[in-house]
């Protein structure tokens, strides 16, 4: 049966099975015009023939004389003009038809013949256009006469000027069952000068439709097609996850960055996420504090989240040894050989998402100028290590609409970083860039990235993190301004014991306004807050070296008019060593196994010193002492043992303290330590544990050191703000302090003569 030419509502109607079309028949179009619908119409249609049919550029070749040598070999030379004949003929030309196609195909080439019959061409005319034919439908579109009349239907794309002859054949087969598209870059003209009888197909014209572009050809064509399948390979398919980055941002900073999964979109298909850099600030005085409340809501909504300061360490020797490569030759074949190194088997669709973005930013980065392959081979090893180091940090037990963030504090100040930080851009994590000293200069550029920028600049080395030493400005210390305003405010009150937990942010000062707090309760000092029943105590951990103007008694006296009921004081340096009595000393190996603080067996030992104290309060010493362990403050832990040495110091406080820890209230007074070594004996491990306790348990902690000798040869890191007061004097003999007065005695002649 010969299929009937339909017409089509729209271009995609090509693409709908023979069944479901809304006549049952084919379509036979010619496209001379162009728009950006037709092209991405062909750019499809090319890629089905390709798969189901065939494709012709140009012309089709005529038969060679090997062709038609076979042809006579195989059919002989005779030639009748009658159905029987042509069906004989096909059946054995062209076995792999079908009854039925056989018959459509014999059909369709008896009815062109008859059209030129009748158009007067001699008997010998139609014997040549009939082994034209033959020997096309064989050496040409063999492959698809098999396929006439399946629901498939096959295509047929022709690009060019189409002969009179070609245009024949074409029509014989889109009679048995093709597609046919005829594709005239070079208008009607070619077309409108063959036989009106011929023309079979139906001109599609569609809006905005121009002349072809110059450079139209089936080559590109073949080139875009190409190049999408290997987009396919490197980027996956189309379905699965895909982000949408920033779209749904307010422009509002880190609120964004806080915004519920719900309150970004509701599209299965996209991941909100957001990436955003902030250069400078709002507000010295509140910025790192704001950083810090910032911080705890993350936590408090369950957020992975990944803090870098400075810069991202190096890949070790180990992270790159791990990374699997080969020898390339190209960027498609380097960068699908290096994906396999990303592996998430817990979520293959995380795991796509990945490997999608890593492709996406080495792509990005191969079109980068004097970029070569080995280059960009050392780029993705180093992403690739990166993106190992921190995957199960950031998508630790993954899940839809999980969006883990990483803050990176200070600029991106090499090609390595900027690499990492587009390749977090386009996965289900937030990207925060913090640069808040506008001195420094970000190398990021990117069209996705968003920024906010302030005019105020600030040095900030350490995000503050939750239970780590966080160290915030007063207003003095940013702007010698407003200190009273901040310390003093009496709309603020709390409860007796309230609060049963606590972290400690060290206060950077101005050396006269370690005085000024002293003695000020912590619900009055700058920077304290509360979250989620968890109070932020501004402390003071400083080191006053030198003494004023050389005056010693003066000096003193100032010590001890910090002196205070809730003061410890050790002014004979070492206050404990190696060899000082500890019962704690012989278990501290029990206390800890495996990395983790075995908190309940310490609990239930008969050495434990404190279950007299509060139960809140033990487990707060605990958790400090965990932290303390964890954080890797003293140098040393999980070095050398020095991890032991904190617990046994921990868990064996004087009794002074232990009381001291008893009766402290969060809110209110703290406990203080003075320690004044004025000798040249060095702090030993031991005082240094004991008095970086102290500071995470909450205690204001102050070293006086008229030697200005080195305090913190114990500390992983900076942890004492230094002032120095005045010159060095050594040989000082710590005094009797009873014999100390709280005030310095003068003369009426000072008082009368005395300076302003």
């Amino acid at each position: 049966m010969v299929l009937e030419h339909k017409e089509i509502q729209s271009l995609s109607d090509f693409f709908t099975e023979l069944g479901k079309r809304r006549e049952k028949g084919v379509y036979f179009y010619r496209i001379n015009g162009y728009s950006e619908e037709i092209g991405r119409f062909l750019y499809d249609y090319y890629d089905a023939a390709g798969k189901c049919g065939v494709i012709v550029e140009g012309k089709i070749p005529n038969p060679t004389e090997g062709n038609l040598s076979y042809y006579y070999e195989m059919m002989g030379n005779d030639f009748q003009l009658s159905m029987g004949f042509i069906m004989s003929g096909l059946q054995k030309w062209l076995p792999r038809m079908n009854r039925s196609q056989n018959e459509n195909v014999a059909a369709s080439i008896y009815d062109s013949l008859e059209e030129l019959r009748r158009a007067g061409k001699t008997e010998n005319m139609l014997k040549n256009a009939y082994i034209k034919f033959m020997c096309w439908l064989y050496y040409k579109f063999e492959r698809i006469v098999n396929q006439l009349g399946q629901q498939n239907v096959p295509k047929i794309l022709y690009v060019g000027s189409i002969s009179n002859y070609e245009l024949l054949l074409i029509s014989v087969l889109s009679n048995a069952g093709c597609d046919v598209v005829l594709a005239e870059p070079m208008g009607d003209e070619a077309y409108l000068k063959l036989d009106p009888q011929s023309q079979k197909s139906t001109l599609y014209t569609g809006e905005n439709v121009g002349g072809f572009p110059a450079d139209f050809s089936l080559k590109k064509l073949r080139a875009e097609v190409e190049k999408a399948e290997e987009n396919q390979k490197l980027f996956g398919s189309k379905d699965g996850l895909i982000n949408c980055t920033n779209a749904w941002i307010e422009g509002s900073g880190l609120a964004d960055i806080l915004k519920a999964p719900e309150q970004r979109g509701d599209r299965e298909d996209l991941f909100y996420n957001c990436y955003l850099r902030i250069g400078g600030v709002e507000d010295k005085l509140t910025y790192a504090n704001d950083l810090y409340q910032f911080y705890l809501e993350l936590k408090n909504q369950k957020r992975q989240t990944v803090i870098v300061n400075g810069s991202i360490p190096n890949p070790t020797t180990d992270e790159i040894m791990k990374i699997r490569r080969n020898h390339y030759t190209g960027v498609e074949q380097m960068i699908a050989d290096l994906q396999m190194n990303i592996q998430y088997p817990v979520s293959p669709v995380l795991q796509a998402v990945l490997c999608r973005a890593f492709a996406e930013v080495m792509k990005l980065e191969a079109g980068e100028p004097e970029i070569n392959l080995n280059r960009l081979m050392n780029k993705g090893v180093y992403l690739l290590c990166w993106i190992r180091r921190y995957q199960n940090q950031i998508f630790k037990n993954w899940k839809k609409n999980d969006t883990g963030c990483f803050i990176h504090l200070g600029a991106c100040q090499n090609v390595n970083e900027v690499l990492f930080m587009k390749f977090l851009a386009r996965v289900p994590v937030d990207v925060l860039i913090l640069c808040p000293d506008r001195n420094e200069h970000c190398m990021l550029e990117d069209t996705l990235l968003y920024e906010i920028n302030y005019e105020t600049s600030m040095k900030l080395d350490q995000f503050p993190e939750q239970n780590a030493q966080l160290h915030i400005g007063t207003a003095a210390y940013h702007a010698e301004r407003e200190l009273d305003t901040l310390m003093y405010n009496d709309s603020v009150i709390f409860r007796d014991q309230q609060f049963t937990k606590a972290n400690t942010i060290s206060l950077q000062t101005m050396d006269r306004e370690i005085k000024l707090l002293w003695n000020t309760e912590m619900k009055y000092r700058p920077n304290f807050s509360t979250a989620d029943g968890t109070v932020n105590m501004p402390v003071i951990f400083s080191k006053i070296s030198g003494v004023k103007d050389r005056k010693t008694e003066d000096y003193w006296i100032s010590i001890k008019q910090l002196m205070t009921p809730e003061t410890v004081v050790i002014d004979h340096p070492p206050f404990l060593t190696s060899t000082s009595p500890n019962p704690i000393k012989m278990y501290a190996a029990e206390f800890f196994r495996n990395g983790k603080l075995q908190r309940r067996k310490i609990r239930n030992h008969p050495a434990y010193p404190y279950g007299f104290l509060r139960e809140e309060m033990q487990e707060y010493i605990l958790d400090k002492l965990e932290a303390l362990i964890e954080q890797r403050l003293i140098r040393g832990t999980f070095e050398n043992g020095t991890e032991y040495t904190i617990i046994s110091v921990a868990l064996n406080l004087p009794k002074q303290v232990t009381r001291l820890i008893q009766n402290f209230d969060f809110t209110k007074k703290n406990p203080k330590l003075i320690y004044i070594n004025a000798s040249e004996v060095l702090i030993t491990l031991e005082d240094s544990v004991y008095a970086a306790f102290l500071n995470l348990l909450g205690f204001d902690v102050l070293f006086f050191v008229p030697t200005g000798y080195n305090m913190d040869n114990h500390f992983n890191q900076r942890l004492m703000e230094e002032h120095q007061t005045g010159d060095f004097m050594y040989d000082l003999q710590v005094p009797d302090w009873n014999t100390i007065p709280l005030t310095a005695h003068t003369s009426w002649r000072d008082r009368l003569f005395r300076k302003g």
